[in-house]
């Protein structure tokens, strides 16, 4: 028992033992200073049509008890969220940027079917 005490005492001390001053170079040389960082362009307090042309522009519409709203930037549809009477809302979203929001093509194994999606934990 005695033996083992020692022996983690030493290989405690031994870190520290091998330890010694740093040798340091002898052609150290100051660091430059740091060059001021580049004027930043911010857009001027009247350029709102910029900040709108950069939001999405929402739809909202009813169909009997369902909710359909229509996300568009710059006038074109990206994305739809579908909110039913029973049950969650799902998204379909327009991956191509070609308008196709379901199943299109023919044939193959891959029939770029985009099945709807759903929000399963939210943060």
């Amino acid at each position: 028992m005695r033996l083992i005490i020692l022996i983690l005492l030493l290989s405690a001390a031994l870190p520290a033992a091998a330890q010694s001053k740093p040798s340091r170079p002898k052609d150290l040389q100051p660091i430059p200073e740091v060059p001021e960082p580049p004027e930043i362009a911010l857009p001027s307090p009247g350029s709102d049509q910029d900040d709108a042309a950069l939001e999405p522009q929402v739809t909202i519409t009813k169909r009997g008890e369902d909710k359909i709203e229509e996300y568009r930037i710059n006038g074109r549809l990206y994305m739809i969220k579908v909110t039913p009477r029973i049950g969650l809302p799902y998204y379909l979203i327009d991956n191509q940027g070609d308008g196709t929001f379901s199943a299109g093509g023919s044939g193959g194994l891959d029939q770029n079917i985009r099945p709807p999606m759903w929000i399963l934990r939210q943060f």
